[in-house]
């Protein structure tokens, strides 16, 4: 069938993509090569569609099906899809994706090349012309600026290729079908699983939803209306991890493959289930522990356990148990419970909780047990940077001990965190001291340098040392300060007793984290310390230094170029124990392009030894963005051009 033909039939409703099918994944390579493929007539393999009755079939999208039948695309989605954009200057109506893989694409008539549209480069040569131009309106369109601005005796080798450009609306692609009445839905999404497993391929979750959206089309709209409206509030959780939830809930199990048999109405069940018991724990954790957004969560993957508990009871437990699961909660993230192989633990802790009575007493239990003990140390707060996982804990510690704001006085508690009170991480030693006296970078964003102050407090103590602005907001706020566990030793305020600084801090935490925990084991319960995880209208920011701008940007500009969005603060973990080893500033761990691309990491200033646990685990580790960039492109993920457009401030 024409290519043409294949367009036409999707704007008629002969042709859509069923319900089950994934988003548009591929990046602007791809498109590119498939231009250059149909330009130069190089095979680009066939179409499988699945031909059933218009009436009942479930499409993505909004158009309208034709009557009678309809072909379902199982195979050949993203060529169709890129396609469409690119002939018809917009994404069809089913697109779920990035258009910015193949908006702007220019063919140049003297080199009989493919590439992105680059306004320095191709703006004023005649040379490039747009496809989406010529493939829409003809080549024509383009003779009378090539006609003035280029030599006569050029000008028929420049048509022919224009016209053959022009022509690749009339390649043939061939198409399989897939037709008969004892193709059932399952049948089909088993074919579609199989056939996508050479292609980009598809997570475990990815392909359990395939299956439950066969049976419940509207399943992955369904999903994303959950997940956005916590990314809302600021919880960004990811597809998967919420079908890990359902997962839970259904059918106690952590493999996706035991939602495979279960029909729509249970899942459909579940997924309200899940997302009660997600706003509750949500509520819970911010209510009791302080923990009020995405960054300072803790372990998400802890989730579906106390999601599976709180379904149990009808999402009703007295205090008691309610702090007796957060204990856990919190211990769980503190230890990685979950950074191993999440499967095989959650599984564990599933069976557990199975029981109708004591299974918090087990699980408790349980963790102690393969801890050895659940006593916090100092030297748990050696951790570094904001991915630490004592980082969490600091800011726990701060909210539910109501550690008070230097300037105000006023704790930071309940109802504190208003538009105007926006909560700022603070290093207690400027990092500009710190670095001029020749502090590593691990000691300068050691979690024990941190603390949490109003943004107003935070720009008014600016770069000042201790020394000097603790005396001051000691004398005006008495006890202010010490209630962040700062040392009261004038002499530890100096940077030259930094590190004697972070071991006495490490000790004051410890202290109070013990205390604050063995409370929630033994009651009463504790206060509740902050507003609801939906009602909170001011927000925790790191100040933007140098560094953290320049991951910022490498994340924008990657996923400015359909690739996959990076892990921010990704840990690395011993697969057996889930001790942390290390922590990777930005990670791709499925690729930049998940499943065809092999994991990638960009880390700046860190220790040798966060590049050699990286590369031992099979991440290639960039250690300065302007090289990432340049693989980037070398490596085809983006348009290769002489105009790379990197953001500024990197050759």
């Amino acid at each position: 069938m024409k290519i043409s033909t294949l367009l036409d039939n999707i704007d008629l409703g002969a042709m859509a993509l069923p319900e089950f099918q994934r988003g548009y994944v591929w990046n602007r390579q791809q498109v590119r090569d498939l231009m250059s493929s149909l330009y130069r007539r190089h095979p680009v393999g066939s179409l499988l569609v699945w031909v059933t009755r218009s009436a009942g079939a479930q499409a993505r999208g909004t158009s309208d099906l034709q009557p009678g039948v309809v072909q379902l695309l199982l195979d050949g989605q993203q060529r169709i899809t890129s396609l469409y954009g690119i002939v018809r200057g917009q994404p069809p109506s089913f697109f779920d994706g990035n258009s910015a893989s193949f908006t702007g694409l220019h063919f140049n008539v003297d080199e009989e090349t493919f590439e992105f549209h680059a306004p320095v480069k191709m703006n004023n040569d005649p040379l490039w012309v747009d496809v989406t131009d010529v493939l829409r309106d003809g080549p024509a369109t383009k003779l009378g600026a090539l006609g003035t601005a280029l030599p006569q005796e050029r000008m028929n080798v420049y048509m022919e290729r224009l016209m053959r450009l022009h022509a690749i609306k009339d390649i043939d692609l061939h198409v399989e079908q897939v037709t008969g009445e004892d193709k059932t839905l399952d049948v089909v999404v088993d074919i579609f699983n199989r056939v996508n497993s050479g292609g980009t391929k598809l997570s475990k979750g990815d392909l359990a939803l395939a299956k439950i959206c066969a049976s419940w089309p509207e399943a992955r709209a369904e999903m994303k209306r959950r997940l956005a409206r916590w990314s809302e509030v600021g919880f960004d959780f990811r597809l998967d991890w919420l079908l890990r939830n359902v997962n839970a809930i259904v059918a106690g199990r952590a493999e996706f493959s035991a939602l495979a048999n279960r029909e729509p109405d249970d899942v459909r069940a579940g997924l309200d289930s899940a997302e009660r018991a997600v706003d509750k724990l949500l509520n819970m954790i911010a209510g009791r522990l302080g923990l009020d957004e995405g960054s300072v969560l803790g372990s998400p993957s802890a989730f579906p356990l106390m999601a599976r508990y709180l379904s149990d009871h009808q999402l009703r437990l007295d205090a008691r148990d309610t702090d007796r699961l957060l204990y856990w909660y919190v211990h769980a993230f503190l230890w990685g419970r979950y950074a191993g192989s999440t499967e095989t633990v959650l599984n564990q802790d599933l069976s557990l909780i199975a029981e109708e009575a004591g299974g918090l007493d087990r699980l408790i239990e349980h963790l102690r047990t393969t801890r050895g003990d659940l006593r916090v140390r100092p030297n748990d707060f050696v951790g570094w940077s904001r991915g630490a996982r004592f980082y969490p804990l600091l800011y726990l510690l701060t909210r539910a001990y109501g550690a008070r704001d230097w300037s105000t006085g006023l704790e930071l508690r309940k109802h504190m965190l208003g538009a105007q009170a926006t909560l700022e991480v603070h290093h207690v030693f400027p990092k500009a001291l710190l670095y001029k006296h020749g502090y590593s970078r691990p000691e300068v964003n050691a979690v024990a340098n941190f603390t949490f102050l109003t943004l107003e407090t935070n720009r008014a103590v600016s770069d000042r040392p201790p020394e000097l602005y603790i005396p001051a907001y000691d004398k005006k706020h008495p006890g202010a300060v010490s209630s962040h566990w700062i040392p009261t030793d004038p002499d530890l305020w100096t940077v030259e007793r930094y590190r004697d600084f972070l071991a006495a801090r490490r000790t004051l935490l410890a202290g109070a984290a013990n205390d604050f925990l063995d409370g929630l084991l033994a009651g009463p319960p504790v206060t509740e310390v902050a507003s609801s995880a939906f009602e909170r209208t001011g927000r925790l920011v790191a100040p933007e230094d140098e560094e953290e701008r320049l991951l910022r940007e490498c994340a924008e500009w990657v996923e400015g170029r359909g690739l996959a969005s990076p892990e921010r603060n990704y840990e690395l973990v011993e697969p057996n124990t889930g001790e942390q080893l290390a922590v990777l500033d930005l990670a791709w761990p499925a690729g930049l392009q998940p499943g065809l691309t092999d994991p990638v990491a960009v880390v700046l200033n860190e220790p040798p030894s966060t590049e050699e646990v990286a590369g031992r685990m099979g991440f290639r580790c960039f250690t300065h963005v302007a090289t990432f960039y340049e693989h980037v492109d070398r490596n085809a993920f983006a348009s290769h051009s002489d105009e790379p457009h990197y953001p500024a401030g990197v050759a």
